[in-house]
């Protein structure tokens, strides 16, 4: 290809590339190969121990070695020579009006993306590519189809070069975007830490640490020996004790593993506004990853309560933005997250610095939705915590055993004060509010969500009303959008009430088609 330079598979140091001409194709970093040799090892090592010791007991230990560390070689090398042919045969460049991407062995691929269509670039480095300086730069349309058209991956770049295209791509229309103020917005306080263990992550890596122990010891054959391990220690104490010791310890060990994720996922936190109207959150301890958003793409803004940082007084804060995925890759963690679990306060307080408003739309008094609207979710909470309890009962009755009746009727005792709490709490989170540019609606308890959404970005409306909410005189209005879950809704509302607020927020977009009288 013409402009390009073959760097070769060697790794000998050369001296710094200058900045590419405007249109130069241009070759990722060789220093992938480096990555890729500790990467495989690590593979090697990992699935090397568990296999020796496997063969040790069939084999003897000279045939043992030098299978597994001949399949380690082969590992590293089919890894190494791979890595390289990608390198060889893959070329990017940015010219004044396309980003491009040639890359494939076999089958080339040329892709190919529109500079005024690109809406987010990426920066994502884990410790190995840290270690050398290089990033993963990820360039991006935001469109809703499969990452491989949607978006452009250089992996890897020199971390100069990607904050060099970052800043070229997100920047283009800085002179006629520029803002007034600029600056950081919020950063990391080491006391929001607290919030981790009250997150959901907390009982699923519970019950993936005692999963985990227990394949672990299957694999060394072990596992009989740790169950009959654990009864001993329990031995004597009564089966609701051990119950309440267990939840304990697992309890524990979900809190330990949700600290480290967040630690992992957060430290070195920070979100700012920078020249050209661009939000920038940066994050990540051994991972780190910059996500740029522009904010002439930004809708709204979801300030978001999960259960236990709603009783701890916190909330994190979402970006309701057009051309963003929902989901990072790598950390599995909600991309549009500008400020993790933090005071109410400070989250509503970045809110209105991030949509530029006095005060946030998020913190606005709502509109009560009616009582039916409550009948309905204690309807609901009874119907869901009794159909078990039921189903206990009539089976203890089928098969003659009265234990199931009775831990039904325990649990029925248990679980429906908590369901009815949880639907009372359902119908109070309900509420909706119209401002002079934003449009409120509030809703959940588990994940109480509060969106406030742009009204000149709302593109639609959805009506639905199904047998039981006509009867009530309910309906529930969704926005539609282009921007964050393309729809927020107004639930269970009072059908009058209802089709005002949505033909108040956006008019004449849904007024042509109601009816008056």
């Amino acid at each position: 290809m013409s402009g390009s330079r073959d760097l070769g598979l060697g790794l000998a140091p050369e001296r710094e590339p200058g900045p590419a001409e405007p249109g130069e194709w241009q070759r990722l970093d060789r220093r992938s190969l480096l990555v890729t040799v500790e990467m495989t090892g690590g593979v090697a090592v990992a699935a090397g121990v568990p296999t020796a010791l496997g063969l040790a007991s069939a084999l003897s230990l000279g045939i043992t070695l030098a299978c597994v560390l001949g399949g380690a070689v082969l590992l590293v090398a089919g890894g190494v020579a791979v890595d390289a042919l990608r390198l060889r045969h893959s070329r990017y460049r940015v010219g004044p009006e396309r980003a491009e991407l040639r890359s494939g062995v076999l089958f080339v691929k040329h892709r190919s993306l529109n500079r005024e269509r690109i809406r987010t670039v990426d920066l994502v480095a884990h410790p190995l590519l840290r270690l050398l300086g290089l990033v993963k730069v990820r360039i991006g349309t935001g469109e809703h189809s499969s990452a491989q058209e949607a978006a452009l991956e250089l992996s890897p770049v020199r971390r100069a070069e990607g904050e060099r295209l970052r800043h070229e791509l997100l920047h283009r229309a800085a002179a006629d975007t520029a803002q007034d103020t600029e600056g950081r917005l919020a950063s990391l306080d080491t006391r929001w830490i607290r919030y981790a263990p009250v997150s959901f992550v907390t009982p699923v890596l519970a019950v993936a640490a005692g999963g985990a122990v227990m394949q672990v010891s299957e694999w060394f054959g072990a596992q009989k020996e740790v169950i009959e391990w654990v009864g001993d220690r329990f031995s004597g104490m009564s089966v609701a004790g051990m119950v309440l010791v267990l939840a304990a310890v697992a309890f524990v060990a979900g809190a330990v593993g949700a600290l480290g994720l967040w630690v992992e996922m957060w430290w070195n936190y920070r979100l700012d506004q920078e020249p050209g109207g661009t939000l920038r959150v940066r994050r990540g301890l051994l991972t780190t990853r910059s996500v740029s958003l522009e904010e002439a793409r930004l809708r709204g803004v979801d300030v978001v309560e999960p259960l236990g940082l709603r009783l701890s007084g916190a909330a994190r804060v979402d970006a309701i933005v057009t051309g963003l995925a929902r989901r990072d890759e790598d950390s599995h963690a909600d991309a549009n997250t500008l400020v993790p679990g933090a005071p109410r306060a400070l989250a509503d307080e970045v809110a209105a610095r991030v949509l530029r408003e006095p005060v946030t739309p998020t913190g606005a008094p709502l509109a009560a939705h009616p009582p039916a609207a409550r009948t309905r979710r204690l309807r609901w909470a009874v119907s869901a915590t009794l159909a078990p309890v039921l189903a206990l009962v009539l089976l203890g009755a089928l098969l003659g055993l009265p234990l199931l009746a009775w831990l039904g009727a325990g649990c029925a005792v248990v679980l429906l004060p908590v369901a009815v709490a949880l639907a009372r709490d359902a119908y109070r989170s309900l509420g909706h509010a119209l401002g002079d540019d934003y449009l409120v609606v509030r809703s959940g308890t588990i994940r109480r969500s509060t969106v406030a959404l742009r009204r000149d970005g709302v593109i639609g409306w959805t009506v639905k009303q199904s047998a039981l909410q006509r009867r009530a005189g309910l309906l529930t209005v969704a926005a539609t959008t282009a921007a964050g879950a393309q729809a927020y809704a107004a639930y269970d509302v009072g059908e009058v009430e209802g089709l005002e607020f949505a033909e108040g927020a956006v008019p004449d977009l849904l007024g042509p088609f109601l009816e008056r009288g």
